[in-house]
């Protein structure tokens, strides 16, 4: 089935039935375009067939319409709502017994609550303004519309120090529940061909290609500890390969993701080798992204520091700190930069350093 088809439902019909995960989706009826990428997604990620994800984006969508409308006509009663996946309806909280009829008619499951929405909010509010009291083993709070609280996440071991937060920012207690975690929230950053990174925090050398659990850029880059542009921990050369070859491969820790992406958004698709006399352009955390033609192949070059053999020449302009950078021909890896001269930049085949390293590219 074509995944780009249209969606829409109304939305009382599609809560009323509960038609979610089974049988074929109902027609279309707004000029909502799915994105062609998120189906396959959800299939892959939520076990769901192509069918039943398009159904499930329907309830769901039916789900926050009703939401909204519902949150409005219920006023200060209203008690939240989330969706339940095994019906396929809204499920409403509401604190005032005599409303839940008017949720039953809407098509929406209902349930008696002792907060309102306004109060939980109230009490995320109390804690934001005193989040500089909080103690460090505090990781984080927010509502749980689910359980009718206020969740504050805290370390193993460490419940003891919601209770004097709790007691310094002035909120009911009776709204808040603890949950104690091992996992400790931390920032996330992509991996992409180009933007530089620091090496034993003082050398400025560019990312070449995302690989399975890294990237691969120029061996004379390393080896050492690496960070990123924004000088936040990476990871550490894991192989490094020069003089004779010149390629590195990095291997990134858990709070970066490597893209199938350069950093001015070009995807990278694979890496068939362009023809001598084709265009090839290069994106360097120096010169940024510039262009040029593929030169002559199989060159050795012979640095100050070393012989290199296998190389590809171009004349495409690098300077200083473009050294590891992105070579690519439309959407097809070359290799990564190795150095040059005023008129000549060389870069190292991408593939050989594939195969050495036993990585292989991350696709965009």
């Amino acid at each position: 089935m074509k995944i780009t088809k249209l969606l829409g439902v109304a939305a009382t019909a599609a809560l009323a039935t509960g038609a979610l995960v089974t049988g074929t989706p109902a027609a279309a009826t707004s000029n909502t375009l799915l994105n062609a990428e998120m189906v396959p997604a959800l299939q892959r990620d939520l076990g769901l067939t192509a069918d039943q994800a398009l159904a499930r984006i329907q309830s769901e969508t039916a789900a926050g319409t009703l939401e909204q409308a519902l949150a409005s006509a219920l006023a200060g009663s209203f008690g939240g709502a989330s969706y339940n996946e095994a019906t396929g309806k809204l499920r409403v909280g509401v604190t005032d017994a005599a409303k839940l009829g008017q949720v039953l008619a809407s098509g929406a499951e209902a349930e008696l609550v002792r907060f309102s929405a306004a109060q939980l909010d109230s009490t995320v509010d109390r804690l934001n303004a005193s989040e500089r009291a909080a103690d460090g083993a505090i990781t984080g709070w927010g509502v749980d519309t689910k359980t009718n609280r206020v969740t504050v996440n805290v370390l193993p071991g460490k419940s003891g120090v919601v209770d004097s937060y709790l007691e310094k920012a002035k909120v009911d207690k009776t709204a808040v529940s603890v949950v104690e975690t091992t996992s400790v929230p931390t920032l996330k950053y992509d991996v992409r061909g180009g933007d530089a990174y620091y090496i034993n925090s003082s050398s400025r050398c560019s990312i070449g290609f995302s690989v399975n659990g890294g990237f691969l850029t120029a061996g004379h880059c390393g080896p050492g500890t690496v960070t990123g542009s924004n000088r936040v921990a990476m990871g550490s050369f894991a192989r490094v390969s020069f003089p004779t070859n010149d390629y590195g491969h990095v291997r990134v820790n858990s709070n970066w993701t490597p893209r199938g992406i350069i950093n001015n958004g070009t995807r990278v698709s694979g890496s068939t080798v362009a023809a001598t006399g084709a265009s090839v352009c290069k994106s360097g955390s120096t010169t940024g992204w510039t262009c040029g033609t593929v030169g002559a192949k199989n060159q050795t070059v012979r640095y100050a520091e070393g012989t290199v053999y296998g190389m590809t020449a171009t004349n495409v302009r690098s300077q200083a700190g473009d050294s590891g950078g992105s070579f690519i021909a439309g959407n097809q890896a070359q290799g990564m930069l190795s150095g040059g001269n005023s008129s000549v930049t060389y870069f190292f085949p991408v593939r050989p350093a594939l195969s050495a390293t036993g990585t292989s590219l991350v696709l965009g």
